[in-house]
């Protein structure tokens, strides 16, 4: 084993050997987990980022001699299930991630234990459930079953039993069905001409993800508004399938190749007519940038899609920097906390977000980056909410600096979580709302 210390290099990622069996091979994946055990038991760093690494260090000081060898590898489970794959370790705080030849990818480790566990049929009917963003946006575009189910869902007895069956959190905050999808309510784009800039293509194609589809809308029209007031012709990704990030976070990857099969000819072609790909979710756009590519290194297309696919605010910087964004807004936002989502941080592309508010007149931006605990479906799962709540707390007090007009973040599930941890800690109220709905107000849109 190397005795190098630290890692001077930039981190580098390998490609998901998840087609190999040895992958799947328990007594391999326990092998490995040990040694990258032991590593993170003798370095330590990580131990305030999420339960993972408290509980592994927990099962490791609990053992006779204080060393990985005397942890049941049973135990192991333990340690994975506190692992949303936010990829924050692997970013910002472990110094042997590739090229260090300790090669130590926790995240993925992680992946491949979840795989490990799905293939053996682990999986709870909740966690196959909630996973299924696509099947459950059935509910949207049906204005009569919308208000039935969302009625519903908000009855105590409802919740009580979701609670008891599928082992969602009567507690946690879960969002709404909308009357009408985004794909029924999105106008065609005006025949504008393309303006094509040194850094950015000058049409966009709106990849929209399952939760603008079928929860909130509106947050995709903002996106329109903005597009279209800047003279940006767009279309929308037709018949979108989910990014596969839930069944990638299932340990499920056979969805997510399934998915990827759906969806990558779409912008794969979108991506050689010259338009960027946006999706106005961070995980949906880390999907396609970087686990995607990830797993099918070696599939031309599924590269053509990563180098198109865009996050909205980085898009609308590099177009600013082109000179081809309007700067002609009308309204000030006040005082914004902007919470900046761990997909977002980890697709190394800057505080594009908080650069854009910051471009509003008269506009304060606090900038809160550390986990929220939410993290799509983990934070809602009756055997974690508490926890998710615990991660978050010194986001919602950083949130609640100054006493802000908005509290906002690119991940809207995160941005619910904290409005209601601000709530429930007694601290003080503002509005919630998505970064896109902010600069479209900022707009006069």
């Amino acid at each position: 084993m190397s005795n190098r210390e630290g890692n001077l290099d930039a981190p580098t990622r390998h490609p998901l050997d998840w087609t190999n069996p040895d992958f799947y091979d328990e007594d391999k994946l326990h092998t490995e987990m040990e040694r990258v055990f032991d590593l993170c038991h003798g370095c330590r760093r990580c131990v305030n980022l999420c339960g993972s690494f408290p509980t592994m260090f927990d099962l490791i000081d609990a053992t006779e001699d204080g060393e990985v060898h005397g942890v049941d590898k049973k135990d192991y489970k333990t340690v994975v299930d506190q692992c949303f794959l936010c990829d924050v370790c692997y970013v910002t705080k472990c110094p042997y991630v590739p090229p260090h030849p300790w090669n130590l990818d926790f995240p993925h480790l992680m992946l491949r234990a979840k795989a490990v566990s799905f293939k053996k049929g682990e999986t709870t009917m909740r966690d196959a459930v909630l996973s299924s963003t696509d099947k459950l946006g059935m509910f949207a575009g049906i204005p009569i079953v919308t208000e039935a189910v969302n009625a519903v869902n908000k009855t105590g007895v409802m919740r009580s039993l979701m609670e008891t069956t599928l082992g969602v959190d009567k507690k946690a905050w879960i969002p709404e069905y909308a009357p009408k999808t985004f794909a029924q309510v999105a106008k065609p784009s005006a025949d504008l001409p393309v303006v094509n800039g040194a850094k950015t293509p000058g049409k966009v194609a709106i990849y929209a993800t399952c939760y603008i589809n079928y929860n909130e809308p509106g947050i995709g029209q903002d996106l329109i508004k903005i597009l279209s007031h800047n003279k940006i012709p767009y279309e929308l990704v037709n018949k979108e399938a989910c990014c596969g990030m839930p069944k990638l976070e299932l340990g499920d990857l056979d969805a997510v190749a399934e998915n990827k099969n759906k969806n990558i000819p779409k912008l794969a072609q979108l991506a050689r007519d010259g338009y960027a790909i946006l999706t106005p979710i961070p995980s949906c756009t880390l999907m396609f940038k970087q686990e995607l590519p990830l797993m099918f290194p070696n599939e031309a297309d599924v590269q053509l899609v990563k180098d198109a696919m865009w996050d909205p605010f980085e898009y609308f910087i590099a177009r600013n920097r082109d000179g081809l964004l309007k700067n002609d807004f009308t309204e000030t936002l006040g005082h914004v906390s902007y919470h900046v989502p761990c997909h977002s941080r980890v697709q190394n592309v800057g505080k594009k977000t908080a650069e854009m508010l910051k471009l509003v007149p008269g506009t304060e931006v606090n900038v809160v980056e550390r986990c929220s605990g939410h993290s799509g479906t983990w934070g809602v799962k009756k055997e974690f909410h508490a926890t998710a709540m615990k991660i978050g707390k010194p986001v919602f007090k950083a949130m609640a600096n100054n006493e802000p007009d908005y509290i906002s973040s690119d991940c809207q599930l995160a941005g619910h979580h904290i409005e209601q941890g601000m709530k429930e800690n007694g601290l003080a109220s503002a509005e919630m709302a998505h970064p896109l709905t902010l600069i479209a107000k900022a707009y006069g849109l």
